[in-house]
């Protein structure tokens, strides 16, 4: 009995040792980062199989040896981290661009093992630009790689298109407010909303709308005659409305009229908000003839398709048919940033860099916009080109009429003035990002069409650009100082600034304060 004890009593021991953890570290951004990490193994895992099973170019080891440094990372964080009782909003965006950031890191490592990518930062180029599901590639030859790896290009721009946070939360219904402010911090907007009173409800529903969208997309690619994996595949860069694919002629490569039909419905789908599916899948179908940032989304991206496909038929650029069929898809291709092509050898004009300088200027404005808020789409969001429209409208009737009471509403709706101050700030400093970024692409050496073009579909995470960076190009266009200045504005586009800013404004900070405590001594 003693001798039983005695063996017990080290188990014992050792259990409370590890209920108790003492050796934590009370970090929020840490703790976070690591279970967006510990996500992210098993979706390297499934591109080893993917690579052992279908693959000649036998890149499983590199994928292997990803996941397995992906899985010890997020595991050592989660470990030995804890969250912080309480979470400033200060946190909140830390921890969600560091989430990225760190995503982004660990994602580019079976690029990097596999040798495909060259250098480190073109690895990295390629999972940010995944991640944040924008689909600008620095691949020339995108069917030379594995289809392990490739699959992996497909599976981070899933994880993106909803984010890993939301993905986080799922399973963290004690934090919180700071929970939901994770949320809104992850798909933000003017105005929040949420689809359930609890953080984590909100989320699975999120994940099975989300999932339900890709299984469908599957399902109807594999009818229409692509094999399972191609099928799979662009399933995950439609829903994330991101814009990857295994071929260098994107959707192109299939030619196919059905095929492109299922993409543009998807494309379209995923571009609305998803607050807006669940209410219409519950109960309310009206929900999105109501909503007047639907119709406005709509109309924008069926009006631009039209004008577009007359202009390339009025200067023969193609047929009527093919010009409608080419315009719908870029304009929706863009609309939602997307950012697929259907170009191929019997439809060039499926590339917009060959249409009249009318049509193309028609897609700058969707290549800004972007998709609804709440939705995997990129951009300044359509909800937001609504408001500030109204605010100049409003504000051009107060000068005319300095007595008059106008007050900008939704529908209904009438905003508050921190609401349009919210709205406006962000704007001006999307306009001054634009500014700046195609400032700083000019002086590193790209034309002025290139610069301005790749920084608005960088900020967008839009994927193709104009100029040399076309839908049929890709990104090794630009030099690799450029390159970096696009990563940079991908994840500021994808964080909508405010978490970027936040986390570069806390390290000012700390490192003034760090300074002042050092002269004062």
């Amino acid at each position: 009995m003693i001798k039983r004890r005695a063996l017990q009593a080290p188990a014992l021991a050792l259990r409370g040792l590890l209920a108790e953890r003492p050796w934590l570290v009370t970090s929020s951004v840490s703790f976070v980062v690591g279970l967006g990490l510990l996500f992210l193994a098993p979706g390297m895992i499934v591109a080893t199989l993917v690579e052992w099973g279908s693959s000649t170019s036998h890149n499983e080891t590199a994928l292997g040896m990803g996941a397995a440094a992906t899985l010890l990372a997020g595991a050592g964080l989660v470990v030995f981290t804890r969250l912080e009782p309480d979470m400033s909003p200060a946190t909140v965006f830390a921890t969600v661009a560091w989430t990225w950031v760190g995503s982004s890191l660990f994602g580019a490592l079976p690029f990097w093992f596999s040798g495909e990518f060259g250098s480190f930062d073109n690895a990295l180029f390629e999972s940010v630009s995944g991640y944040t599901a924008t689909g600008s590639t620095i691949l020339s030859q995108i069917e030379g790689v594995g289809r392990g790896v490739l699959m992996w290009r497909q599976i981070i721009q899933w994880y993106g298109g909803m984010g890993m946070v939301v993905l986080a939360v799922t399973i963290l219904p004690f934090l919180g407010v700071g929970g939901l402010s994770l949320i809104s911090a992850e798909t933000p907007g003017p105005m929040s909303s949420r689809l359930a009173p609890q953080v984590s409800s909100t989320a699975r529903r999120l994940w099975a709308l989300y999932g339900g969208f890709t299984i469908a997309v599957a399902v109807a690619l594999k009818l229409a005659g692509l094999s399972l994996y191609d099928a799979t595949a662009h399933a995950f860069t439609t829903a994330s409305t991101g814009g990857f694919s295994p071929y260098n002629a994107s959707i192109g490569h299939f030619n196919n009229l059905a095929v492109e039909v299922i993409i543009i419905v998807g494309m379209l789908a995923c571009g609305i908000s998803f607050t807006l599916h669940w209410r219409a899948i519950t109960g309310s179908p009206r929900a999105y003839g109501e909503s007047s940032e639907f119709r406005f989304y709509l109309l924008a991206i069926l009006l631009t398709a039209l004008v577009a496909a007359s202009l390339n038929w009025l200067n023969d650029i193609s047929n009527f048919v093919t010009s409608l069929r080419n315009g719908l898809f870029n304009a929706v291709t863009l609309g939602t940033s997307t950012g697929f092509s259907n170009a191929s050898g019997s439809n060039t004009s499926g590339d917009f860099a060959v249409w009249t300088a009318g049509a193309q200027s028609l897609l700058l404005p969707l290549m800004v916009m972007g998709g609804m808020t709440g939705s995997t789409a990129g951009g300044l969001k359509v909800l937001r080109a609504q408001v500030m429209a109204k605010y100049m409208r409003v504000g051009l009737l107060r000068v005319k009429h300095p007595h008059v009471v106008a007050r900008v509403k939704l529908g209904s709706r009438a905003l508050s003035e921190s609401v349009l101050q919210r709205v406006a700030g962000l704007v001006a400093l999307y306009a001054f990002t634009a500014f700046a970024g195609t400032l700083v692409l000019s002086m590193l050496g790209q034309d002025l069409i290139t610069s301005s073009s790749g920084t608005i579909s960088a900020l967008g995470n839009m994927g193709p650009a104009l100029g040399e960076a076309g839908p049929t190009s890709n990104f090794l266009v630009f030099t690799r100082p450029s390159r970096v200045v696009l990563m940079l504005l991908m994840l500021i586009g994808r964080l909508e600034f405010f978490a970027i800013l936040l986390v570069v404004i806390a390290a000012y900070e700390r490192v003034r304060r760090t300074a002042r405590v050092k002269f004062r001594h």
